[in-house]
């Protein structure tokens, strides 16, 4: 690695995208993920890019649909209500088959809630979240360094399947600051794009970008080849961290900033005799199963952890199929879990299956 940083996480993400090759931000601020924002309006000038604050959150997406159409690597970031009004464009996005990255930070809801950190976006962003059957990559970092490298990687994954990417953080990483330690050199993947509407000097055929298929048997087999698409994601982008997990008797599963509460509560818990490992999902979508293969014989059950209602505990549900225990605890409006939380209901859970 090269330069060593003390920095915000939303700068973070920022940076990143503009060493992963990023020239075009469109947004509109809110919080907590302002910070984003004003560093690219700093920073894109400088670097010969293109720095807009819409009007709205809708003309903003609309401006990602524009300029992911000509080919160029482009950025959007909100937080959660914000992210709602940029639901049609982003089924719109995922129908032309587009490559771009957005950020959300997320703040608790329903509605307008408040700005601290939650994870009640979890539904909306791995299940589609606007209409139509289609999923975006959908990538978790726990700490400052993985905003920076889960950054620069969506902008490559978006590029090698044509999809939508999505940094989902919450308030937390987006406002807390750790030492990010930044490469000499972005690895930046190239693809071909002869796809893109970017001029042709009637060297070629019109490309056009579209989401809009009248023929129901067109559309079905664009849809099929969607659906073609996802699996090969989910058998190639399947990310997740196992922490102490050998010989845990209960093995909690956290993503983000959670995760980081739930590694102080397995020392903790080590102090009281009690082995407790971590499954970290990295990529929500696609759900990382094959790290439930790897485990699933080892502890007597998992314990799901989250600041929300439970919406990753289905997933994890789905996939163990029964075959442990999955129980889950949480907690929502952007209050955040405690240690004690947390070790209260694993004491529950161990005493009801030693």
């Amino acid at each position: 690695m090269g330069q060593k940083l003390l920095m915000k996480g939303n700068e973070v993400i920022a940076e990143a995208a503009i060493r992963a090759g990023c020239r075009h931000y469109f947004g509109y601020p809110i919080t907590p993920q302002t910070e984003l924002m004003h560093y690219m309006a700093k920073r894109m000038p400088a670097v010969g890019g293109v720095f807009l604050q819409a009007e709205s959150e809708v003309a903003a997406i609309n401006m990602v649909y524009g300029a992911a159409s000509t080919g160029h690597r482009v950025l959007t970031s909100s937080s959660s209500p914000g992210i709602s009004l940029k639901q049609e464009g982003i089924s719109y996005i995922a129908g032309a088959q587009l490559p771009a990255v957005i950020v959300n930070i997320m703040r608790g809801g329903p509605g307008l809630g408040g700005i601290q950190p939650s994870q009640s976006d979890y539904f909306q962003a791995t299940k589609g979240g606007g209409h139509g059957d289609y999923h975006m990559v959908v990538l978790a970092p726990a700490s400052i360094q993985e905003l920076y490298e889960l950054t620069v990687d969506a902008f490559n994954i978006s590029d090698r399947y044509r999809v939508m990417t999505m940094i989902l953080g919450d308030g937390v990483l987006g406002q807390m600051m750790e030492v990010v330690d930044f490469r000499d050199e972005e690895i930046i993947e190239t693809y071909d794009k002869s796809w893109a509407a970017n001029g042709h000097g009637n060297k070629r055929e019109h490309n056009m970008i579209t989401s809009i298929h009248l023929d129901p048997a067109v559309l079905e087999q664009w849809n099929i080849g969607f659906q073609n698409k996802y699996k090969l994601i989910s058998q190639n982008e399947q990310r997740y961290e196992l922490f102490n997990c050998d010989d845990a008797e209960i093995i909690l599963v956290a993503y983000g900033s959670v995760a980081r509460i739930c590694k102080g509560v397995i020392k903790e818990a080590a102090a009281q005799g009690i082995k407790l490992g971590l499954l970290r999902p990295i990529t929500l979508f696609p759900f990382p199963a094959e790290a439930f293969e790897k485990v699933l014989n080892i502890p007597k059950a998992f314990l799901t952890v989250e600041m929300s209602s439970g919406q990753m505990v289905e997933d994890v549900r789905l996939t163990i199929e029964g075959r442990k225990p999955v129980y889950f605890t949480g907690r929502m409006g952007g209050m955040i879990p405690t240690v004690n939380d947390i070790i209260s209901k694993v004491k529950e859970i161990k005493e009801k299956h030693d």
